[in-house]
């Protein structure tokens, strides 16, 4: 009798428990959704963040509840196991993610025939903080290589009146850089049609794309998926890393980068 009221006692406390972790994740979360909502600048990313983080715990605290008593308690158990080394295998998988993310997060040395500028939103029709940090990153390459065309690329956001490859080009004109020499790709929406389209263009332009040396020009956490990605396209590319302001912002990048570089790496 005494070990029944034991384990009633131990299952009312863990699901009050659980109760107070749910209850607290879903309002976190939902902080962070109406700071999205209120388009608060990278806000998406720490929600994403927070939601995936949340689901994780909650559904943990949820089987360690279960696993207190009841006719299934021992399956439970199991069940608990199980999660928790397939948590183990997926932070070792994300750790290796960020270790190649690292390993590329850097500027090559090389030297380019051409210069692909990948795009990174726009805020009211100008370039981001984070695209500024690549254009500028560009813009020091070229400093003593006047001759290099650059092709700039993005198409029309969400919300705005001109494309990220024409704002793009009116940032680097505007600093110096020849205008006959950046060229413009303005129909892309991701960074795989970044590079397939710069490199149609660059085909127009008579470049020999087999034997030319592409510098990328991305933020140091987005380097190593952007170079896989135009060694499939047999784009011969090096990277030109711009640096993301603030250690918060760029870890927080760099964790939504891991999944995007492993849907990359398996698909």
């Amino acid at each position: 009798m005494k070990e029944f009221d034991s384990n009633t006692q131990k299952v009312v406390r863990r699901r009050k428990i659980t109760i107070i972790s749910a209850v607290l994740a879903a309002i976190l979360s939902g902080v962070f959704l109406v700071l999205t909502l209120a388009r608060v600048p990278n806000m998406h990313v720490v929600f994403f963040l927070v939601l995936g983080f949340s689901l994780l715990l909650v559904t943990y605290m949820v089987l360690w509840t279960l696993s207190a008593g009841g006719k299934r308690a021992r399956l439970i158990r199991v069940l608990r196991r199980c999660y928790i080394v397939c948590i183990t295998l997926g932070l070792a998988f994300f750790l290796t993610m960020q270790g190649l993310i690292i390993s590329s997060a850097h500027t090559d040395e090389s030297e380019a025939d051409c210069i692909i500028i990948l795009g990174a939103g726009l805020r009211n029709g100008t370039p981001s903080l984070i695209l500024r940090r690549r254009l500028n990153a560009a813009i020091e390459y070229l400093r003593d290589r006047d001759d290099i065309p650059v092709i700039v690329t993005g198409g029309l956001g969400r919300g705005q009146s001109v494309t990220e490859a024409d704002a793009m080009f009116r940032y680097l004109s505007e600093r110096g850089v020849d205008e006959g020499l950046i060229w413009k790709e303005e129909a892309s929406t991701s960074t795989r049609e970044n590079l397939a389209f710069a490199l149609d263009i660059m085909e127009e332009n008579g470049l020999d794309t087999g034997n030319t040396k592409v510098a990328v020009v991305s933020s140091e956490f987005h380097l190593y998926r952007a170079k896989l990605i135009a060694a499939k396209q047999g784009i011969d590319a090096f990277g030109i890393a711009a640096q993301t302001p603030g250690f918060s912002l760029r870890a927080l990048y760099s964790c939504r980068e891991a999944f995007a570089l492993a849907s990359e790496l398996i698909f």
